[in-house]
């Protein structure tokens, strides 16, 4: 069984799909207006029993409006610690800087696009390591 990742923010939040074995099935920013519908489409299209939302500033706001959406869905919290700066360092490894930009450390050049979508996925890969751990123990 497929989860579902979360990065909720005021405006924006990201979103991924990742199969048990941590391959990325979609991962999108989405408008967190549009978050209920958002989640329960890719619920119907990917078939998730999980969604691992982020402890950030508004995971608050955001999973009360899961839960009144989603009454059935299982949400595990995870602590999103350094999740930005890892997602900006995945961003660069999947669009990699072209021109004189290829020059610059991209420690040093900032995405021109949000990265909370691979915020998503880093959160749904510590889940899923988690799983792995507990079920090693």
């Amino acid at each position: 069984m497929n989860i579902a990742a979360l990065d909720p923010g005021r405006d924006k939040c990201g979103f991924a799909v990742l199969a048990r074995d941590g391959r990325v099935i979609w991962q999108k920013v989405i408008e967190t207006a549009r978050l209920e519908t958002e989640l329960a489409e890719a619920r119907q299209k990917y078939g998730y029993e999980v969604l691992v939302e982020g402890n950030g500033t508004t995971s608050k706001e955001a999973r009360a409006r899961i839960r009144k959406a989603l009454p059935e869905l299982t949400i595990a919290v995870l602590d999103e610690y350094r999740t930005t700066e890892l997602a900006k360092g995945e961003y660069w490894k999947a669009h990699p800087p072209k021109g004189w930009r290829r020059l610059l450390p991209v420690t040093m050049q900032v995405p021109p696009e949000p990265v909370d979508d691979f915020v998503a996925v880093i959160l749904g890969h510590r889940y899923l390591d988690s799983l792995e751990e507990h079920h090693e123990s």
